[in-house]
């Protein structure tokens, strides 16, 4: 892809829908372009992370321990945590097919979310969303067992 086209594609991804045409053209410049064959794995759980990446086209499954837990697509990122938290990843992040994304390196986040502070709004609104969509993957999940504890009736001493 040329400058044009990652600028392009910056500009229809929502993450980056509050900028305007100078500060895409900055960001454009400070990210470089990656491509992933089908398979390869492009964070590894347990292990340093190596960037902050936002899919051009594509889709990554996000494993942890081998499980499939999401599936991001285009306009989607991965590698924030790790970098925020200074931790290795908790997930596997494999691509599925054929994957095009931008990385900024680990060490630059936090200036490019100081510098933008509407992407970093941004990100704050995705990550939530994810939170909020786990917490009810996983009280759904509960509510079998809560049900069942809730059929035994209690027993007198």
């Amino acid at each position: 892809m040329n400058q044009q086209e990652i600028l392009d594609a910056l500009a229809g991804l929502s993450l980056f829908s509050d900028l305007d045409r100078p500060q895409l053209q900055a960001v454009a410049h400070t990210m470089t372009e990656e491509s992933f064959p089908p398979g390869q794995r492009i964070l590894r759980q347990g292990f340093s992370g190596s960037g902050f990446f936002v899919i051009l086209d594509g889709e990554v499954a996000v494993r942890v321990d081998g499980d499939a837990v999401a599936t991001l697509g285009k306009g989607d990122f991965f590698g924030e945590i790790s970098l925020l938290l200074g931790e290795p990843p908790v997930a596997d992040v494999v691509a599925e097919g054929s994957v095009r994304a931008l990385q900024l390196a680990g060490p630059e986040l936090r200036e490019f979310l100081l510098a933008y502070p509407q992407v970093m709004y941004r990100m704050l609104q995705a990550v939530s969303r994810r939170l909020d969509r786990a917490n009810r993957r996983s009280c759904r999940h509960d509510q079998p067992d809560r049900a069942r504890h809730a059929a035994v009736p209690a027993r007198r001493l």
